[in-house]
């Protein structure tokens, strides 16, 4: 079954996308929707060279995406304030080292997803010697604030979401 149909629930889920976008329930629309759902994901499989992602806590995930939204839309004010009120010579902008204890591929995809979407922050790159994220902050006041900030509010919830305690030993 999995040799076909890799993902059922995002194979149903383009199908009912398809079925949505297409406002129609006719039996070609079915038929291409269904199309769509299986060759999709066949398609798509060897761009996941590290398989599936378990997500371990389904919860601590949602708690995580709504924080991260408050977080995004909070960022926009503060950006834009900065933007529109201040002279370019009073902005701090930095290069900061967080370290790391996140190892999973999936993990680290959904962290870089979630720093890059909120304003102010950029993912630049992970340093492999000693694993630590490499992070530019556009207005830098307090370096010790943005580490506990991403360990805390981001990391730690990932961890929870993907790794479990045989998954975290060290990949060194």
């Amino acid at each position: 079954m999995r040799r076909w149909l890799p993902s059922p629930l995002l194979s149903l889920t383009l199908l009912l996308m398809w079925l949505l976008l297409n406002q129609s329930a006719e039996p070609a629309h079915w038929l291409l929707g269904a199309v769509l759902g299986i060759v999709a994901p066949l398609l798509a499989r060897p761009l996941q060279p590290h398989g599936h992602a378990r997500i371990r806590r389904p919860l601590a995930l949602a708690r995580l995406l709504w924080m991260a939204a408050i977080e995004i839309v909070r960022s926009c004010f503060n950006v834009t304030q900065i933007i529109l009120l201040r002279r370019s010579a009073d902005v701090n902008s930095q290069f900061i080292r967080v370290p790391l204890e996140l190892k999973s591929p999936h993990g680290l995809a959904l962290l870089s997803c979630l720093i890059n979407s909120t304003p102010g922050t950029v993912w630049v790159e992970i340093l492999p010697e000693r694993y630590e994220l490499l992070l530019h902050v556009f207005d830098l006041h307090d370096e010790a604030w943005w580490v506990d900030t991403i360990k805390t509010r981001y990391e730690q919830p990932i961890i929870e979401v993907f790794e479990t305690p045989d998954t975290r030993g060290d990949r060194t």
